[in-house]
């Protein structure tokens, strides 16, 4: 399912999944997404969630340099039809605003169709205004507002 886009260079950007080799640019990009993690760490993450039947981790490919990923999942809830949620979308600073942010984000839609989910949801940050933004532009609405509680196990 890889697709390719035009790129102001020679060369042209590929989706795909994502493999174990990419694991330290998916850290460092992490990183860039507000979430530090060392390569090992990544390196664990992925092995967890690569295998699973109910997740994809999509990587903007520019001749062999990792720019951008998304890890996307079903969700099983009782409350609402089967739905996909983007757990994580990044491009690298340098080269946003170039369309790969949606081209990740239309891998993880055709992937969620397979899966027959009805739908897609983001959750992000009230901070993130370019963010919202981005998923507005791609046909995304904002629904509700709500806080986020964690507590350590």
């Amino acid at each position: 399912m890889p697709k390719k886009i035009a790129k102001s260079s020679s060369a042209a950007l590929r989706i795909r999944r994502a493999k174990p080799s990419d694991v330290a640019r998916l850290a460092s990009l992490a990183g860039e997404l507000g979430y530090p993690t060392t390569t090992a760490e990544m390196k664990v993450r992925f092995r967890r969630v690569k295998p699973a039947a109910l997740n994809a981790i999509f990587v903007a490919d520019d001749g062999g340099d990792v720019i951008g990923w998304i890890h996307v999942s079903v969700s099983f809830l009782l409350e609402v039809p089967l739905r996909a949620e983007i757990n994580g979308l990044v491009v690298g600073e340098s080269t946003r605003s170039r369309g790969i942010g949606a081209r990740l984000l239309e891998a993880a839609e055709a992937w969620a169709r397979t899966k027959k989910c009805e739908g897609m949801s983001v959750r992000s940050n009230v901070i993130r205004e370019r963010a919202h933004a981005f998923y507005e532009r791609n046909g995304y609405e904002h629904y509700k507002t709500q806080k986020a509680f964690r507590k350590a196990l």
